[in-house]
């Protein structure tokens, strides 16, 4: 038997553990979910055979390394920065891992051990990164295949709030960890365009954005990822003039979430004491600049020409300008955003999100010029079993499925963009529903 470590049961793994658990018996899997909170995995394991819940914590060396000792196959759903140590014990003991986390430089140090000793370190195989790379490098292939020259890469995908269910101004609802958006483009994004290297600096990187059309599906916002850079070698686009990777949001998301950035509302590297004491309007007060007028007057004077009324639409639905109170008492500017904004953007009962994806590719044949577009957009089916959730946890499941089955045999840190690992994982995605629409122009 088989025996399956899943480290943590939180929102973005109901899909993961769910395929997990309904294929364990016909593969003579035993599957145990550990996390902080063991209520939490008993939740995610109910009325299922072959598995177990139970409590973990990272920073508890005997009981971590003593779980893993104890598994053949790790799944770490922990926040990128917690995989360090699951890594390297992984390696220790000769017990494979599968994260949907970009490699780390911690990662890559375990590279040559882990190939000495025959230990797959599986990264970057949940949505973007994840089901991106598998898409893009389908394609990629098969204009090589053919002879192509691509010029131009660019790939866009978002994690927003299906459109029968935006009701509020920001076009956003949290789908994926509340901490990871709020903290978002802190690194300067890098990326190629028309052979020269490009960098936008966070304090410019929601002004400087640009409208996707997905069609049918809308239109939507981008700003650039971090790194685009470290994927020309990785996704064999060595002749390529432009190579972009980006979010998307709802237009007019990027300018006012710019004011907190500007405000320094994003920053998570000090802790205010006493916050409880504040309302929002005396935080507000306390970054704004002396002025005269009220805290909307001081706000406008402030932001000057980046400043309309769409965006303090977007401001008065948080509550900001008003008396409401912070309940935190000692954090950073960043936690007390995002607990306002958990607040704000929750998923209620009943509501669907939606994952939306794009990837454009310029390239030439036979001295023609032409354009294709791979499209996906994925709805969830709930609050709980999210569009994120599925495209989150699918393709790490069905990857470890694969690669139990022999499907694929690598070792050291992957990630999915060998044929080995994406043909099969983007053919069983389309049966579960998960389908790109490709246009050639």
């Amino acid at each position: 038997m088989t025996k399956i470590l899943v480290i943590g049961a939180g929102r973005s793994t109901s899909s993961l553990i769910s395929y997990l658990l309904n294929n364990a018996a016909s593969n003579n899997w035993f599957v145990t979910v550990a996390d902080m909170d063991v209520n939490l995995a008993k939740t995610k394991t109910n009325g299922f055979s072959n598995c177990e819940a139970t409590s973990f914590n990272v920073t508890d060396e005997n009981l971590r390394s003593g779980l893993i000792q104890k598994n053949d196959v790790v799944v770490s759903m922990l926040p990128a920065f917690m995989h360090g140590d699951v890594a390297r014990d992984c390696v220790k003991f000769g017990k494979h891992l599968f994260t949907a986390s970009y490699v780390s430089d911690e990662m890559k140090q375990l590279d040559a051990e882990a190939k000495s000793k025959g230990v797959l370190l599986m990264n970057e195989i949940g949505l973007d990164p994840g089901i991106d790379h598998a898409s893009a490098m389908k394609i990629i292939d098969e204009l090589h295949a053919k002879g192509a020259t691509i010029t131009s890469f660019k790939s866009f995908c978002g994690g927003l709030v299906a459109p029968e269910f935006n009701n509020n101004p920001w076009g956003y609802k949290f789908s994926w960890n509340p901490r990871n958006v709020v903290l978002a483009g802190q690194s300067t994004a890098q990326y190629i365009e028309n052979g020269k290297l490009k960098f936008i600096p966070y304090n410019r990187l929601f002004t400087q954005t640009e409208i996707i059309d997905m069609g049918k599906h809308g239109k939507f916002e981008a700003y650039a990822n971090r790194d685009s850079i470290s994927y020309k070698e990785p996704y064999k686009l060595n002749q390529v003039k432009t190579l972009l990777r980006g979010t998307l949001r709802m237009p007019g998301y990027c300018e006012a979430w710019n004011v907190f950035v500007k405000l320094g509302l994003t920053d998570d590297t000090y802790k205010i004491n006493n916050a409880d004491k504040l309302t929002w309007a005396d935080l507000l007060d306390s970054f704004l600049p002396k002025g005269t007028g009220d805290l909307k007057a001081r706000m406008k004077d402030f932001m000057g020409v980046n400043y309309n009324a769409s965006i303090e639409e977007k401001l008065d639905y948080l509550e900001v300008f008003g008396n409401k109170k912070i309940n935190l008492k000692e954090a950073s500017p960043a936690q007390i955003l995002q607990a306002l904004l958990e607040e704000k953007w929750k998923l209620a009962p009943g509501d669907k999100d939606m994952i939306v994806m794009q990837h454009i590719f310029e390239f030439e044949l036979n001295g023609k010029a032409s354009i294709i577009t791979s499209s996906l957009m994925v709805k969830g089916d709930d609050e709980e079993h999210t569009a994120m959730a599925k495209t989150v946890g699918l393709p790490l499941a069905i990857t470890l499925k694969n690669f139990l089955s022999k499907k694929f045999s690598l070792t050291g840190v992957q990630i999915p963009i060998s044929k080995e690992i994406y043909l099969p994982l983007l053919q069983e995605l389309n049966s579960l529903g998960i389908t790109f629409e490709e246009k050639e122009i």
